[in-house]
């Protein structure tokens, strides 16, 4: 496989893991009857934005490095969040 295609189609595996994210929230929310937003919209994204952070690496996108660094450092708080409120560490807050 050419080495050019191999990196697209990381690009496009990132970008439909991280889309993907929408799509669960979705239908998790669709089958609610109200906006919910489930864990596994955080693995998809922290998984999107690391498949789609080593695309831009490796394209050398500080732009775009930049942004998925966040990206996962904001997702990884928000699960780091869910686990301690379910372990009772910490209280939901309303």
């Amino acid at each position: 496989m050419d080495n050019d295609l191999l990196w697209l189609l990381v690009g496009f595996g990132g970008q439909a893991l991280f889309m993907g994210r929408f799509v669960i929230q979705w239908l998790v929310s669709e089958r609610s009857g109200r906006s919910v937003i489930p864990v596994s919209f955080w693995y998809f994204s922290i998984l999107g934005a690391l498949v789609l952070l080593v695309y831009a690496a490796h394209r050398r996108d500080p732009v775009f490095v930049a942004g998925q660094v966040l990206g996962v450092l904001i997702y990884l708080r928000n699960l780091r969040l869910i686990w301690l409120e379910r372990s009772g560490t910490r209280q939901p807050q309303n």
